[in-house]
């Protein structure tokens, strides 16, 4: 049993059935899970330590590190069968789109910080922190997902079917 079909089990019907016809989508939201791991940890831990005072610096470092490993598993997974492109014209496109979603995804936390002011001195290090959570991982994240969905398969993955694996003749 394969990953998504296992997710697609946990999942009650009839949501299961539209998670089916889905399929592509499920499984860009589970690289995605993947990928939010990667970039929260990565984004923690740089402004936890080394980017203590530069916590924008510490998002765009840490959605580059979660692209790279989300050009790998989207490829060759959630959009396996989809392509169109010569490998290295779409790694292009995926970082191009890529460098404009680290824009995305940064967009709440600049705002955050700088437009709303959400920092110390003007608000506690506590309420500084969950609001670079919220603004950083919550609604960056969700608002860069939507924008690379829809990115991705316009442009980068553009064709279905593309990459069909042949299947195997069994001769008798």
């Amino acid at each position: 049993m394969t990953v998504v079909e296992t997710v697609l089990g946990w999942i009650p019907q009839p949501y299961r059935d539209v998670a089916i016809r889905h399929r592509e989508l499920v499984k860009f939201a589970l690289v995605g899970g993947t990928t939010w791991v990667i970039d929260t940890s990565v984004f923690l831990a740089l402004k936890g330590t080394v980017l203590e005072h530069k916590p924008v610096t510490a998002k765009v470092i840490s959605v580059v590190v979660a692209t790279i490993a989300s050009y790998a598993l989207n490829r060759e997974w959630s959009f396996r069968t989809r392509g169109g492109r010569e490998r290295h014209h779409e790694a292009f496109l995926y970082m191009l789109i890529s460098g404009i979603g680290v824009g995305v995804y940064s967009a709440p936390l600049f705002i955050s910080r700088y437009v709303l002011d959400l920092k110390v001195p003007t608000v506690s290090l506590l309420s500084e922190h969950i609001a670079d959570f919220v603004s950083g991982q919550i609604i960056g994240v969700l608002v860069g997902m939507i924008f690379r969905w829809w990115a991705f398969r316009r442009f980068v993955f553009p064709h279905q079917d593309a990459r069909t694996r042949p299947i195997p003749v069994v001769e008798r």
